[in-house]
C-alpha cells in the first residue's frame, strides 16, 4: 500500500473521508450525489451513506464516507458535486 502526503492539506493518502453535501430534499438527490461520488470512488462500500433532513424538510444533508487516495480524487469529486444544480453546500 503506497502511503502519500499532500503537503498542502497535511493529509495522508489513502485515509478514510466523510463527503459532505447539502442540498434541496428532492426524491432523487441522495441518488444522484451517490452516482456523482461513484463515478471518484468506483469501490464504494456497502453503508457508506447516510442521510439528515433539515428540520422542515427542505434540505437534505447526505454524507458519504470512504477510502480517498489523492487529493486529486477529492477535487475532482468536488468540482462535480459543487456544479449540480440541487447542491447547496460542500464539506
Amino acid at each position: 500500500m503506497n502511503e502519500s502526503v499532500d503537503e498542502e492539506s497535511v493529509m495522508t493518502f489513502p485515509c478514510e473521508f466523510p463527503f459532505k453535501v447539502m442540498g434541496l430534499n428532492t426524491p432523487t438527490f441522495e441518488s444522484e450525489m451517490v452516482m456523482i461520488t461513484r463515478k471518484h470512488v468506483p469501490n464504494l462500500g456497502e453503508g457508506a451513506v447516510k442521510t439528515n433532513p433539515s428540520k422542515n424538510g427542505k434540505y437534505i444533508a447526505v454524507t458519504i464516507t470512504f477510502i480517498a487516495h489523492s487529493r486529486e480524487q477529492l477535487d475532482n469529486l468536488y468540482r462535480e458535486a459543487t456544479a449540480h444544480p440541487s447542491v447547496r453546500m460542500v464539506l
